[in-house]
């Protein structure tokens, strides 16, 4: 190494790298002041000083103009990653007895609905009553970043293709299918043709796009001819629900996750009802993160129950 990077960790103030990423995921010097309670020249002055220690600018500030240069977004990366590290700690410090004790943290997608996971989650709760769990509901490819940053003991999450340096295995598979709800014209009718739909206004996810995880969905949208342009968007489960039952559009949802709902009379299911997309829910994990004793042993009751049971009984119908 250089003297310059051999001193370099020694005299850098790494509280700098906290508040830089703090200015990158809140998109602005302002929001990012209000996030960690400090007075914006506070935050400018921190980022200042890290961009003289870097030798290199990160972020490019102008009026109406926030934009993190290729260093800026290289350093966020690794930033997150030092971020992840630490935040494993308290866990890892958590040694010694027979009695495991520590936290696991989920990265979830908002429309995780399994029976078989919930089982595992109850099983292990029973057994390690010390062990306690955040779940963080977030964007797939939000999900992504976190596992691939370190931020998360596991992610759960849709995928269009396992990312590079990361392990996924199926968690189980879902079937979807496009429902109305109780305002919508034909929610009362004896029988709806999938001509019935054509033209429908319409609710998306905002994965439903070309080569997203859920673009099969979009083409189940495309097949029943409803209109291209959305009426209401949402990454949420639950949101894209409530714009259903209000009639803002017609939207595709699992089908074992709608199922309470049509029993109750709040949803329908509309046409086609063959040839269903099916879409893969991934357990998603880092092999670099170092792992807890109660995250090794919760990833370990995951994937055991993956290999014991058949992908056909984690399918839901």
């Amino acid at each position: 190494m250089r003297p310059y990077e051999q001193r370099f960790p020694w005299q850098l103030d790494w509280n700098l790298l906290r508040t830089f990423m703090v200015v990158v995921e809140q998109r602005g010097i302002s929001r990012a002041a209000s996030f960690l309670g400090l007075k914006q020249p506070t935050v400018s002055a921190a980022l200042k000083r890290l961009e003289d220690a870097t030798g290199k600018t990160l972020i490019v500030r102008k009026p109406h103009e926030f934009k993190v240069t290729q260093a800026g977004r290289m350093l966020y990366t690794e930033c997150s990653s030092i971020f992840g590290t630490v935040s494993q700690l308290p866990s890892l410090l958590e040694v010694g007895g027979e009695v495991l004790r520590g936290h696991i943290s989920v990265a979830i997608a908002s429309h995780v609905i399994s029976t078989h996971f919930d089982d595992v989650l109850h099983a292990f709760s029973q057994q390690n009553p010390q062990v306690t769990f955040s779940f963080a509901v977030a964007e797939s490819e939000e999900i992504r970043a976190r596992i691939s940053q370190n931020r998360a003991s596991l992610g759960i999450c849709l995928l269009q293709e396992i990312p590079s340096g990361l392990e996924a295995s199926i968690l189980y598979r879902e079937y979807f299918g496009l429902f109305c709800g109780p305002r919508h014209r034909l929610f009362d009718a004896e029988s709806i043709a999938l001509s019935d739909i054509e033209g429908e206004p319409s609710v998306s996810f905002q994965t439903e796009t070309e080569d997203g995880p859920l673009d099969p969905v979009a083409r189940l949208r495309a097949r029943a001819k409803i209109e291209t342009g959305w009426s209401g968007v949402s990454a949420n489960l639950h949101e894209l629900r409530r714009m259903i039952v209000a009639d803002i559009g017609i939207g595709a949802l699992p089908l074992h996750v709608a199922r309470h709902d049509v029993d109750f009379g709040k949803l329908r299911q509309l046409p086609p009802y063959d040839e269903l997309p099916l879409i893969n829910i991934y357990l998603l994990t880092n092999p670099n993160r170092r792992l807890s004793a109660p995250e090794a042993a919760f990833l370990s009751s995951c994937r055991q129950m993956i290999t014991k049971t058949p992908l056909e009984e984690r399918t839901y119908q």
